[in-house]
């Protein structure tokens, strides 16, 4: 069976007003679907209806991403909860798109497996993976919608431990580790420091400690979670 790695675009027009928060505004860098199941609710009609979600983003201040949340039409309800490294967690129901409708069923049509995290990152894209036999993946892809830009980020034979620890870095995150390790900041006695990713990545020192504390805080929740499983 394979995988698919996918970027989808969409004009921000008929983005998610909570998807184009994070990217109009700065301070904010991915937030990732973790969980997710749906529910009819009133009069919503023939879609999905209603989505309840477990959200984790990657941001701060929290304040005004919990203001856009109340100015946001399909959003029944959310709630909440702040850690110390510039993250929290979103509980939150809200109304499905139509342009959520149209994704969920071209992939659900085919029967694929959809993993998570889904990634809705600050560049725009909502970076995804799915997983099924060759030819269904290859249908999924052809179906679609119009709407969406998409780009195929990489596919080949699934295997989980192309999944593991560290697999919910931002691209940034990953650069930064790569050069950390590159330049001997991860060596013991260290050879290398952070002046030095910052001049590999092309930033100031404070920004690079910044992706590396992030970087570390999510592999090092990810080593406990998969411990708990």
């Amino acid at each position: 069976m394979k995988y698919v790695r996918l970027a989808l675009d969409q004009d921000p027009e008929v983005r998610h007003p909570m998807h184009q928060f994070v990217v109009a505004h700065e301070g904010y860098e991915v937030s990732r679907l973790l969980e997710v199941s749906y529910s009819q609710w009133g009069d919503v009609g023939d879609g999905f209806g209603v989505q309840t979600a477990l959200f984790h983003v990657t941001g701060s201040p929290v304040e005004p991403y919990e203001a856009a949340l109340q100015g946001t039409d399909e959003v029944i309800e959310y709630e909440l909860s702040q850690r110390d490294d510039g993250s929290f967690y979103l509980y939150v129901r809200g109304e499905h798109t139509d342009a959520d409708d149209r994704l969920v069923e071209a992939f659900s049509r085919q029967g694929l497996v959809l993993m998570m995290p889904v990634e809705f990152r600050a560049d725009g894209t909502m970076r995804a993976t799915v997983i099924g036999p060759g030819e269904t993946v290859q249908r999924a892809l052809d179906e679609l919608p119009d709407a969406f830009d998409v780009d195929v980020l990489s596919i080949g034979e699934y295997d989980a431990r192309y999944f593991a620890t560290g697999g919910t870095l931002t691209d940034r995150q990953y650069e930064a580790v790569e050069a950390a390790v590159d330049c001997g900041y991860y060596e013991e006695p260290r050879s290398g420091s952070v002046s030095d990713v910052a001049e590999a990545l092309g930033c100031a020192p404070g920004t690079a400690a910044e992706h590396l504390r992030r970087a570390e805080a999510s592999v090092m929740a990810d080593v406990v979670s998969d411990g708990l499983t």
